[in-house]
């Protein structure tokens, strides 16, 4: 057991910056020996100024509280001697240090010098999975006491808790990881190389490692076994009656609902016809248990394979942990399910490997990889999803997705299709199903019955698998990989290794290198041309994003031909390279991985070509392909995508394999419109012999709900849009503090969210409110999701990702604002291409088009705000349109029939402050 000393510090301060003059206003040390508390000091510090008043809401520190204090002088010497023979330990370290070392200076005491560990750098290495890595963040996941964040007191003694957790965390993990985590931690900017070397002192002496499967150097969590219960197996209940026995057994207090009753015995007959149906089941029908229960029982009965797919994650997760465990309790039998992603969500352990042997990684990559290593002995699904990175981290990881199968004995994706085999569930998303179904993995070969949950989403699944993404950024990354000569890259690496094989010869490289030159030539050159093309087109000058349809551009094609040409030129010359370096009799394993890694970025200019070739020479009417750059930074933002228009013949060819072969249900909350019933239908190419079942909730379900119209809002499409967000952030403004929070902000454009919660910020209207705005804050939506979800006093603004797919049920959600109607924008490219084509038909693009996709939007944003018949909330429309407009009464048929209040702003803030207040 190590005696070592560490000193936790936390500092409240007047402002970030002590050169710009800020100073501390209270210090709290905490010293732990042996891993327990052995004592605190805590004083509070006069900085010889008033404290700022956004500090003093912050930290709840005032200046009466100081008035009494001493200046720092007073308690330097006492604060330089507690930190004698210790490690520095803060959550931010650098932060802390760098007032300290200002205040020591001032003090005229010298710098302080020893070693420190930062517990930011250190959680998101041994918590790779965590929501975030604030100290409250952290705090909250791992049961640690903080009652006061932002007391130096209560922060000081929550990290030293927090330290002492990572110590026994880094215990828990296996003796291969820790190898490797001191191995790779020295280029850490914390001294947590110490650490691991004091953990390996002890994991040594006891190597039992039972709970961990080891390959090359990695550690792996062991798969447990699925006990299975086998009990009788039951038959469908067919009538209410026995249907309210079985649930209510498990669920006392089940409600019973007969819209939800009525779609399992819908989907019980479809999947015995092995026909096909389309069912809308509003909020309040309990669509999740309606499809479940019919189908773990058809699985067990018939000994037949259900494939379940769903758009989100949240949706997927839901299922999986949370809905299933119920249908096991109410059947009394354990199921067996498989989770299977597409083959680029899962880790490639090889080419992470590969990427370990590599001498140089950056700051970033260094944390990334150290993060990966836990993660793996940690992981029961290879998801990387699951891991929480910063945005050089995600670089790295898209090195490391898995891309190709091999034969590596310990690969996720493998483990995944394994376990689909055997399992009686398949919980599959979207994407999935459109790309590795395009193989026909035998796997899907046995299904026989297909839920496809969140179908209306399936339309967009389908554009985003045929779509093409150019990006500048990217090509100019794997370029810069492969480098030349002149350049430490891996060039240079293999030439050496090659040369002394003496299979390939200096000129052949020569060759290879002058080949290479050239493609970069005239890709500049072909990137200069489509520059001058677009600027042509005359912008507002303060517009900076631009978007341009490759149709309209005027484009030298020979030299994007050219670019073509010289990559394919460059390909065939690599790979030759590559079969006369694998001639060699011996390879060593250094060259085996160097040929790895010139084969694996080989492989990716290919698919890179066929991405080139695609844009530029395989155009026409199925595809709208556009470029998008913002000005600012060219080229650097270019960014060209070609999407398909139609795709209902790509859906029609994946499920003609499976029509009556296999019961097919789609369903949706939103499936339909008033006076269109069949919108989301043709989309999908579901002919009409397909029916649709539309199933809602008892009126009763939504007493708690009612809607407000704002009638004095500016007219959104006769004011400029500035004069407007200044309406929207004072609106929201008010309504969020007349509710308290607990509120979404619901925009359909991500501009207008970030200048209005900018606009927010800056006035200071919410100070007392935890903002997440999508986009603006780090993280992803499930990750704002969380944390929206901690915070009573929270307000979430999304835009088209939060206003579907998203369950907050309860209390955690009681407002949902509409900024404006969800319209598309008319010069969205995939929206303008498809108005286009209508219009050429002689169709009307708003009726036919924008409309309904708004009124589906609309239904959407609304279905997140009563989840439950308990639930008690208000949707807040803040578009005018909604009354002014002849169509605006089409949004209101949408909703159930609730009430509606159409007030100006003031009353309407003083009528939801009584109406939740009672």
């Amino acid at each position: 057991m190590e005696h070592q000393k560490y000193v936790i510090v936390d500092l409240e301060t007047t402002g970030h910056s002590p050169k710009e003059g800020d100073r501390i206003i209270q210090i709290s040390m905490v010293t732990m020996k042996n891993w327990e508390v052995k004592d605190t000091f805590t004083t509070f510090v006069h900085p010889g100024r008033s404290i700022p008043v956004f500090i003093q809401d912050l930290t709840n520190i005032s200046d009466q509280d100081i008035q009494d204090a001493l200046p720092f002088e007073h308690y330097s010497e006492q604060i330089y001697s507690i930190l004698q023979d210790a490690i520095f330990v803060a959550h931010n370290v650098d932060f802390d240090l760098s007032f300290l070392q200002a205040e020591f200076e001032r003090a005229g005491l010298p710098e302080w010098r020893g070693k420190k560990i930062d517990t930011v750098e250190l959680s998101k290495i041994l918590f790779p999975m965590a929501i975030g890595y604030k100290l409250a963040d952290l705090a909250s996941d791992l049961n640690i006491p903080l009652v006061h964040a932002h007391r130096a007191d209560d922060d000081a003694m929550a990290t030293a808790l927090l330290l002492k957790k990572c110590w026994k965390e880094i215990l828990a993990l296996p003796v291969q990881t820790i190898e490797q985590l001191h191995k790779y931690s020295f280029k850490l900017k914390s001294n947590i190389s110490h650490l691991f070397f004091q953990a390996l002192q002890i994991k040594r002496k006891n190597l039992g490692e039972e709970s961990f499967i080891v390959y090359h150097q990695f550690a792996f969590k062991k798969d447990l076994p699925i006990s299975l219960q086998h009990g009788p197996i039951r038959s469908f209940p067919n009538t209410d009656e026995e249907k309210m026995e079985l649930l209510s057994k498990q669920f006392p207090n089940f409600e019973k609902r007969p819209c939800q009753f009525q779609m399992m015995d819908a989907i019980w007959e479809t999947l015995q016809r092995k026909s096909e149906i389309m069912i809308e089941a509003s909020t309040g029908v309990g669509k999740t248990l309606g499809y479940l229960l019919p189908s773990f029982i058809y699985a067990k009965q018939q000994g037949k394979k259900i494939c379940i797919s769903t758009y989100t994650s949240f949706l997927l997760e839901q299922i999986l942990y949370k809905e299933i465990p119920k249908i096991e309790q109410v059947l009394g039998t354990k199921i067996r399910v498989a989770l299977l992603k597409g083959m680029q969500n899962y880790i490639d352990i090889e080419l992470f490997e590969q990427l370990l042997k590599q001498e140089e990684h950056t700051y970033d990559e260094t944390l990334t990889i150290l993060q990966i290593l836990v993660w793996l002995s940690k992981t029961d699904t290879g998801d990387l999803s699951e891991l929480n990175l910063s945005g050089g981290g995600q670089l790295f990881i898209d090195k490391i997705r898995k891309k190709r199968r091999n034969n590596n004995p310990f690969d996720f994706y493998e483990r995944a299709i394994e376990k689909s085999k055997k399992a009686d569930i398949i919980v599959t998303n979207h994407a999935m199903l459109l790309s590795d179904l395009e193989r026909l993995e035998p796997v899907f070969h046995s299904i026989e019955g297909w839920i496809i949950d969140e179908a209306h989403q399936f339309v967009q699944a389908a554009i985003n698998r045929n779509q093409v993404v150019f990006s500048y950024a990217r090509w100019k990354y794997q370029l810069g990989q492969m480098g030349i000569t002149s350049d430490n890259g891996l060039f240079k690496s293999i030439q050496k290794a090659a040369l002394k094989s003496e299979r390939i010869s200096k000129r052949q490289f020569v060759r290879l290198e002058k080949c290479y030159l050239t493609f970069l030539d005239c890709f500049d050159r072909a990137m200069q041309t489509l520059i001058v093309a677009i600027q042509v087109q005359k912008r507002p000058q303060l517009d900076y994003k631009q978007t341009a349809f490759l149709k309209d551009l005027s484009l030298d094609r020979n030299a994007m031909k050219e670019v073509s040409s010289a990559l394919q030129n460059w390909i065939d010359l690599a790979e030759e390279l590559s079969d006369r370096f694998l001639e060699a009799k011996e390879l060593s394993a250094e060259n085996k991985m160097l040929l790895e890694r010139w084969d694996y970025w080989i492989r990716e200019w290919k698919v890179k070509l066929a991405e080139w070739d695609s844009i530029f020479f395989e155009a026409n009417d199925h595809y709208s392909i556009w470029i998008e750059l913002d000005r600012r930074h060219i080229p650097g933002s270019i960014r060209i995508y070609k999407k398909p228009l139609e795709i209902t013949e790509a859906i029609d060819r994946l499920f003609q394999l499976f029509r009556q072969k296999a019961g097919i249900i789609w369903t949706s909350g939103t499936l339909t419109i008033p006076g269109n019933e069949r919108f989301v239908a043709k989309q999908l190419g579901i002919g009409n012999h397909v029916p649709v079942l539309k199933l809602e909730a008892p009126q009763n379900y939504y007493s708690g709900a009612k809607v407000y119209i704002a009638t004095d809002m500016p007219d959104i499409q006769a004011v400029p849009q500035a004069e407007y967000i200044e309406a929207v952030a004072g609106a929201v403004s008010l309504i969020v503090q007349s509710t308290g929070g607990r509120c979404f902000v619901l925009f359909n454009s991500q501009d207008m969210l970030k200048r209005t919660a900018e606009l927010i910020e800056e006035a200071d209207l919410l100070n007392d409110y935890l903002l997440f705005a999508q986009g603006v804050t780090s993280g992803s939506r499930m990750k704002l999701l969380k944390a929206f979800k901690k915070f009573q006093r929270s307000v979430l603004f999304g835009t088209n990702s939060f206003w579907e797919g998203v369950d907050v049920p309860g209390e955690d959600l009681n407002t949902v604002i509409i900024v404006r109607l969800p319209f598309s924008s008319p010069d969205e490219p995939i929206f303008k291409a498809k108005a286009d084509k209508l219009k050429e038909k002689g169709k009307n693009a708003f009726t036919d088009l924008s409309l309904p996709e708004a009124v589906l939007r609309f239904k959407q944003g609304f279905g997140r705000l009563i989840r439950s018949s308990k639930d008690h909330g208000a949707l807040i429309v803040l578009d005018r349109r909604i009354e002014t407009k002849s169509y605006g009464k089409e949004f209101i048929q949408a909703l159930p029939d609730i009430k509606i209040e159409k007030l100006p702003l003031l009353d309407m803030v003083k009528d939801l402050q009584h109406w939740y207040n009672n």
